[in-house]
Parts: structure tokens; sequence; C-alpha cells
């Protein structure tokens, strides 16, 4: 027979495992509005770099040179360009309150901590631990293709997020990451928001936040309104009609992998004409950019005046900063979504350069394309975690 105190640990874990508890009361539903970086500079070929490290794709050795030569450290954004890479919002993990990047791309709950060095966390909000809630005998370790990553030990902890709260959800405290996730100082951590079967906790994974919370709110959606030059928000429980303009276009997902996974059927560029092709696709709020296959990336660039594939000082695909971008479309659920050709000027490439990266590049290495950021802020986006998932796409209003 086990001891007390080792059932009373099993019981903890099992809490953790199969569904943290949340506040008793039936929720309101209620947005989320995201806050500005305090500092940032965007460098395309970096931010290729992180992306393909947060898919566990090796990244090409052009990229990492390019990525290298890039800006270290951090300076003042300049006003248009503040939120356009990461988007953050507030979270109070126990006692502390943290900027978490929410990810739909990924299902940890990860977080700087107190159990790390403190050269570690220089410049970072952290999770102040209590040794009474770890979760005995569990551990995460997250590891990108470039052999950068974070790991650590795992705390059933009070996760509160826009009033909600889930007094016993898995926080994934850091023990020590990697110097990319130091020297990113506006950020304390991630909350994945995929699927509960993609978390990284062993020997048992957990629920992600929202799987824990979703039946305490009046429907199992989130939508997500990310923005060109602006803050945006997450909705949760509830669609925010006034955020979109004509209808929402739902198809069903495949969660097999764990991702937002759906199926574009064609796409357009400019005024050009519809190209059916299959493209399979996962949407992902932690990516920035947009990833597609090589014949369209080609295809796109191809109206683009001055436009090429600089494998050696970039890593991808760029153009002069003056050049007039054509619109890219999608065609999903048979609705035609437009991102602005304006939204795929990424920046350039340095500070003073006339020559910018693309904010579409090719999905090599990839086992599917992702619809990150660039394709993202021009929709209003809705997440149903219902037994039959879906995702729903609308053109945000005023795009």
């Amino acid at each position: 027979m086990p001891s007390l105190s080792a059932l009373a640990t099993l019981l903890a874990f099992s809490d953790v495992i199969l569904g943290s508890p949340v506040d008793v009361q039936k929720r309101k539903p209620f947005s989320l509005g995201q806050v500005e970086r305090k500092k940032f500079v965007k460098h395309g070929p970096t931010q290729m770099a992180k992306d393909l490290r947060k898919h566990g794709v090796a990244v090409p050795e052009a990229i990492s040179i390019a990525a290298a030569a890039g800006p270290n450290g951090s300076a003042p954004a300049v006003p248009g360009d503040q939120y356009d890479s990461l988007y953050l919002t507030p979270v109070t993990v126990g006692s502390s309150t943290l900027q978490l990047d929410f990810d739909t791309g990924s299902s940890d709950l990860w977080v700087f901590s107190s159990l790390q060095a403190s050269s570690q966390l220089t410049g970072h909000d952290y999770y102040k631990v209590d040794a009474s809630k770890k979760v005995a005998g569990a551990t995460w370790k997250i590891s990108y293709g470039d052999g950068s990553g974070a790991s650590g030990t795992v705390y059933a902890d009070k996760v509160v997020v826009g009033g909600v709260t889930a007094t016993s959800q898995a926080v994934e405290a850091a023990t020590s990451v990697s110097a990319a996730f130091q020297r990113d100082t506006d950020t304390d951590g991630l909350l994945g928001l995929a699927f509960s079967s993609l978390n990284t906790i062993k020997p048992t994974p957990s629920k992600t936040w929202f799987d824990t919370i979703k039946g305490n709110l009046p429907s199992p959606i989130f939508a997500v309104t990310l923005k060109y030059h602006a803050a945006g928000t997450y909705d949760f429980g509830f669609i925010d009609k006034s955020k979109y303009t004509g209808d929402i276009t739902y198809v069903n997902v495949d969660n097999s992998d764990g991702f937002w996974g759906f199926t574009a059927t064609g796409y357009a560029v400019g005024t050009g004409a519809e190209v059916k092709t299959s493209i399979p696709a996962i949407g992902d709020t932690g990516t920035t950019l947009l990833y597609l296959p090589t014949a369209i990336v080609k295809a796109y660039y191809a109206k683009v005046s001055g436009a090429k594939l600089d494998s050696t000082n970039a890593g991808g695909w760029v153009f002069p900063c003056s050049a007039t971008l054509p619109d890219f479309t999608a065609t999903i659920g048979g609705a035609k979504q437009v991102v602005p050709g304006k939204y795929i000027n990424y920046a350039p490439l340095e500070t003073g350069s006339t020559t910018c990266f693309g904010g579409i590049q090719v999905n090599d290495g990839l086992p599917f394309s992702i619809f990150g950021d660039i394709f993202l802020k021009s929709k209003y986006v809705v997440h149903e975690l219902s037994a039959t998932p879906r995702l729903g796409f609308a053109q945000q209003a005023g795009v």
C-alpha cells in the first residue's frame, strides 16, 4: 500500500493530468488585450531562424549566418513596428504576473522561474516557485533543431487569465533556458493554445490552460484578433461581431498532430486568377511569418519587382523596400482570405537598409505550411474546441 505522502503526490499529479480544477462559478466570456513590447528590433533572418527552431527544424547555414549578423540586443521600437513580431499578454502564475506569448502552435505553459541561475533572469519577470506545489517526478524539455531550448520541473499552481482561474494548473518552471530565450527580455514564457496531446510533460502530458477552463465558459471557443501595427485581443467564450466583416467561414480541424490543422485549396497573387492546389497547413500565432510551398512563394515574388532569393546574405526572399507588394489570397473553406500586400513587407534587413525581408517564405524542412502572424493579423480567427474542432476565418474589420 502506498504511503499517505505518496498517495497525496499521486493525487496531485492526477489533478494536473486529468484536468486541473477551476473556480466553480460559471464564467462570463471575456477579452484580453495585448501589451506592446518595450523594445524590439525586427530582423527577418533572425525571426525566420526562430520560427524554424520552434518547429524542430534545423536552421540552414545561410539563415544562421544571416541571423548572427543581425542586431544583437535591443533598441527602442519605432511606433509602427512594436506589435508585429511577438504578441504578449499578462498572466498571473502563482503570485507572479508574467508577460506570456499566447501560442496556438504549442501546448506547454512554461515560464522563467526562481529555479534558474540569477544570470538567466536579467530583465525578466519570473515565477516564484512554492516547493509544496511541486509535482513529483514530472519534467519537461523543449529542444529545437539548432540545439537551443528550455527544460525544468512541474508545479501545480494557480494560473489566472482574464479573471478565470485554474487553481491547480500544470506550470512548467524552467531550471535552464538557452541564450536565445534569455536575450528576449520582453517575454517571460509561453502559454500554449494548441491541443493537449502536444504537451511535452513527462511521464504524462498535461491539459492546456484552455482545455482546463473551457467547460466554465459559455462556449468552448477563443477568437484571435492580431493586428497590423497595433495591439490585438483574445476573446474567450464568445465571438465579437464588431471585429470582423462578412461571414465566418468554418473548416474542420485536423488535430492528429496536436495542431490547429486545415487545408487551403488554392491561392491567388494580386488580381490574378485562383490557382487550385492543396495546401496542408496549421494556424500558429507563435510563428511570425507565412510559410508556403516553394512553387507558391516563387509565384508570389515573380510579381514583385526586384525580388530575389538571397541565400547568402539573408537566407530567404528579399526585395527593394520601395517595391509595391501584391495582395496574397488563400482559399479556405471555399472563401477567399486576403492578406494586404503591405502586410507582407516584414522589415528592412538592417537599420537603414533599402532591402526588405519578405513576410512570405518557403516551408522547406517543415511537414506543412504555417499560416503565422503575417496571415493572421488581417483575420478574425475562431478556435472551437468542441467534439469536432473547427477553425473559423473572417476578414478583420477595417482591413
